[in-house]
């Protein structure tokens, strides 16, 4: 193993994505701030005794990579960093005070995106995945579960942490209640749809394209609703009486709305008396902060007073990063209840689409426009060693 090192970290080049300025919006970003350049392995001279490098197999492309691009997210890494939250890939160096137990050298492992990387609050705001390289501390590393790919393992705390958060420690979801998931295509929408299953819910997912929804219908959902507008005017068109009529006419009893805007407006009409509305994301109106790093939501979304009194709603913001930096130990519960799901063959991340690290734009824009489903995914080159 150590030979396998060595090889390693003395000969081989990679490549990275670089962010140096924040954009106007993602796209612009994507387009004007965002470059490819050449790595070299990290000089383990300049690290921490506890440190591993990682060579990379499998980085996931998600929605908030996008949102800090433009430093439209409530975090912002010091700039130059290299974007990518969560990533997979083979342990190649480890400090002299890591733990053999903990990883060693050749190891398949996966990074906790809290913990390291451009979302993390300490000194590894700079090692994001998009990269064929990155440096993390031995606390941030965990083992790739049996029977995971690189491409799955790097899909899991992100979209799962996100979901058990809101249907769980938020919503308190039972078995034999129904929820209602917006985005149910999307990464986080996606597990949303399997955790309440798991918790013995019924699922009534919507989407914008039947091609989506059937994926969704397959991992699970037992209902599925296209709420695409039937006139451009329109952002969606009205569900509510589908919804009525799926729930007997009593409504939901949960609200999962990771997409906002119109949508949530038409969802507090499908509830049941004081349902719980569970406020995720803002996914169709991306552009309620500046950009550019600015603070302030000059087009912050609205919500309905009449509605959310006259329904009972229990209206719930649900930050499951903010929540867990206030208070941390909130964390443990669910990461042992994900990864037992993960153990007993509960828990399987979809991921449709995947592209080569040099590919990265064409990934950005797919996710950025609704391509994905699941999870999406950028593998860099690599070595044979460490295929």
């Amino acid at each position: 193993m150590q030979e396998l090192s060595d090889r390693l970290l003395s000969d081989h080049e990679g490549i990275r994505i670089l962010i140096s300025e924040f954009s106007e919006n993602p796209l612009e970003g994507v387009e004007k701030n965002l470059r490819i350049e050449k790595q070299t392995v990290p000089d383990p001279k300049t690290l921490d005794s506890k440190d591993v490098i990682i060579a990379v197999k499998s980085s996931a492309v998600g929605w908030v990579d996008l949102l800090m691009i433009s430093g439209q997210y409530q975090h912002m890494p010091p700039l130059p960093y290299t974007p990518g939250l969560e990533y997979s890939g083979v342990v190649i160096w480890a400090g002299a005070e890591v733990d053999a137990g903990n990883a060693q050298v050749g190891d398949r492992v996966f990074v906790d995106g809290i913990v390291t990387g451009p979302r993390s609050p300490g000194n590894y705001q700079q090692y994001g995945g998009f990269a064929s390289y990155a440096v993390a501390p031995i606390n941030a590393v965990r083992p790739i579960p049996n029977g995971f790919s690189y491409d799955q393992a790097c899909n899991l705390l992100g979209s799962y942490e996100t979901a058990y958060h809101c249907l769980v420690a938020c919503g308190q979801l039972q078995a034999g209640e129904t929820v209602l998931i917006h985005g149910a295509s999307g990464a986080t929408g996606l597990a949303a749809v399997h955790i309440a299953k798991i918790l013995g819910a019924t699922v009534i997912a919507t989407g914008r394209s039947n091609e989506k929804l059937k994926v969704v219908k397959e991992q699970g959902a037992d209902h599925v609703i296209n709420c695409k507008a039937v006139e451009d005017k329109q952002s969606i068109r009205r569900f509510r009486d589908e919804v009525k009529a799926l729930t007997g006419g009593k409504g939901v009893d949960v609200v999962y709305d990771g997409v906002g805007g119109d949508i949530s407006l038409e969802s507090m009409r499908c509830v049941n008396f004081g349902a719980r509305f569970l406020v995720v994301g803002w996914a169709s109106t991306p552009f309620v902060a500046k950009g550019k790093g600015q603070r302030g939501a000059p087009n912050a979304n609205m919500l309905p007073t009449n509605l959310i009194m006259m329904k009972g709603l229990k209206v719930i913001g649900c930050p499951t990063v903010i929540s867990t930096q206030h208070d941390a130990s909130i964390r443990s519960k669910r990461l042992n209840q994900i990864m037992a799901w993960v153990s007993s063959g509960l828990i399987k991340p979809y991921i449709s689409h995947t592209y080569p690290l040099s590919d990265i734009k064409d990934a950005l824009k797919a996710k950025w426009t609704g391509e994905i489903i699941g999870g999406c995914v950028v593998n860099p080159p690599l070595k044979e060693e460490q295929k």
